[in-house]
């Protein structure tokens, strides 16, 4: 009985072996399959197209701005490809990026793709393209900005529940959810409100060459589709790559050269990799050098929105 149970255990140990050994051949075959198709070469190493996508609610995004930044400094990048799928976001994460990417074009082409949707501060991001290409169904516009609050006082009054507080100055903290806005405070955030879409509008008008009037008419909160945004003068073009690479080529740039994507890193090869050959080889304890990545990924960009936004909103009566 004895010697079976030894002899079990030196199964069990060669079988890990093995499995081990056939985990190390799989990786090592992938690097060089990988390395076949590239040449060696790192997506930040050949001559290429940048194409970086832009999803969800627009946000300050130091991570998405860095992004930008490396591009811009990269001499093997002739071009830039902005795909933008948002309903809008923050106007101060709109800004940030508008301003990245215009740094970007300082230095090479960038070519801004409106997909399903980029309304808002989405369409504040497609306005700092050198070109926008939209889809003749994409969705655009809503340009304008908003300010929300919660008023809870006649709930809390309903219930029995009051709010005191001591404030150093009356518009300290104001507008409340506690008590109805005096007109003071509505007449402070209204001035912040048409400060910021006046900047909005002006940078409209600048980056579509069109005068104030016009751009006015157009930021009433509207949304356009693809044809109506181009016959409004809001985008160039309609269509896809096929347009985008017709518009390189006035610019001369090659419409050949491969189209590299420049991702978060989580959403890249090296976690991306390990994960699938730990899920494929059985070997599920290898996830675990991955957990902070996963959770950052499932978790990191819960929506906290604070201040003034410029987001496209359905059903929002």
């Amino acid at each position: 009985m004895d010697q079976n149970i030894a002899d079990r255990r030196a199964l069990r140990r060669k079988l890990s072996f093995w499995r081990v050994f056939a985990g190390v051949i799989a990786v090592v075959a992938i690097v060089g399959l990988w390395f076949a198709m590239t040449g060696g070469q790192s997506a930040s190493s050949r001559d290429q197209i940048a194409r970086v996508s832009i999803s969800g609610i627009i946000q300050d995004n130091s991570e998405l701005t860095g992004r930008f930044e490396r591009i811009a400094k990269a001499d093997n990048v002739k071009a830039l490809i902005v795909e933008i799928s948002s309903p809008g976001g923050t106007t101060y994460g709109g800004e940030t990026i508008f301003k990245a990417i215009r740094k970007v074009a300082d230095k090479k082409p960038v070519v801004t793709n409106i997909r399903t949707l980029a309304a808002s501060a989405g369409y504040m991001v497609a306005a700092a393209g050198d070109e926008i290409v939209a889809g003749e169904t994409s969705i655009t516009g809503s340009i304008g900005v908003l300010f929300q609050y919660v008023q809870a006082q006649e709930l809390m009054d309903k219930i029995g529940v009051s709010m005191e507080e001591i404030k150093s100055s009356p518009m300290k903290a104001e507008p409340s959810p506690f008590h109805a806005p005096p007109e003071e405070a509505k007449a402070m955030i209204n001035a912040m409100i048409q400060d910021s879409y006046s900047w909005f509008v002006d940078l409209v008008a600048e980056r579509r060459g069109m005068d104030r009037a016009r751009a006015l008419q157009l930021a009433d909160g509207s949304v356009f589709s693809g044809r109506q945004a181009k016959e409004n003068g809001l985008v160039d073009r309609l269509g896809g790559m096929d347009e985008i690479k017709d518009y390189l080529k006035t610019v001369k740039v090659d419409p050949d050269l491969p189209v590299m994507d420049w991702k978060a890193p989580s959403d890249g090869l090296s976690i991306g990799l390990p994960l699938a050959l730990a899920n494929q080889l059985g070997l599920g304890d290898a996830a675990t050098l991955f957990d902070q990545a996963i959770v950052k990924k499932l978790f990191g960009d819960k929506l906290f929105l604070d201040g003034l936004v410029s987001v496209w909103q359905v059903g929002a009566d």
